[in-house]
């Protein structure tokens, strides 16, 4: 066996790394949340400006949330048969690599907060996340087209505080962006649908 690839196995998760403009933050069996949007929902300039901030700076969160808020590109998720391939996509592997705990499917991004379970990679995690749904959106529609964006945000929650105000936020978002009165009027969400689905109830971290 080649040594290297011996050692990525070994060590699946890979702390504080870079894949462009966004650092991202992966240490195995954490809360995280997952912000991911579709292809021309955010111009470059919002990349560009991030890049000057301090990867765990809140300030960058704030950059990319501000952004994807104002509703721009062609919406896809508006489409409830797109939006449901994504929320399918998003409970596909959850209890096998990891639980998830909080989401919400916008117009134009996804917000997600999952506890990672050890051995599976968030990007391996959100990649399969992207392939599977933009395949499956392409095929039903026949069209040959990006649908994600390349990159994702990543937060993971600090403390039971934090990860209260954080499923607040995802669960809020379409209120937000005045798109229903009631978190739970919005049917793309955990709100609505349930943390999880399956009887399970979730978990903030100790």
């Amino acid at each position: 066996m080649n040594n290297d690839v011996g050692a990525r196995a070994a060590r699946p998760h890979r702390g504080w790394h870079d894949r462009g403009y966004i650092p991202h933050f992966d240490a195995g069996a954490i809360v995280q949340t997952i912000t991911f949007r579709l292809a021309d929902s955010l111009p470059r300039e919002f990349y560009e400006k991030a890049a000057a901030i301090a990867p765990d700076n809140i300030e960058r969160a704030i950059l990319f949330e501000k952004g994807i808020d104002q509703g721009r590109g062609n919406c896809l998720l508006s489409d409830p048969q797109n939006a449901k391939i994504v929320l399918g996509t998003l409970r596909h592997f959850d209890g096998q690599r990891y639980r998830l705990l909080a989401w919400v499917i916008m117009p134009n991004h996804v917000h997600a907060m999952i506890e990672q379970i050890y051995g599976n990679s968030l990007s391996t995690i959100v990649q399969s996340w992207k392939s599977y749904s933009a395949h499956t959106i392409n095929e039903i529609s026949g069209a040959k087209r990006q649908v994600w964006s390349p990159d994702y945000f990543d937060r993971y929650i600090r403390n039971e505080t934090h990860y209260a105000n954080a499923k607040f936020y995802i669960e809020r978002n379409p209120v937000k962006a005045r798109l229903v009165e009631r978190p739970e009027d919005w049917p793309y969400s955990s709100a609505s649908n349930g943390a999880l689905g399956c009887g399970r109830a979730a978990r903030a971290p100790t």
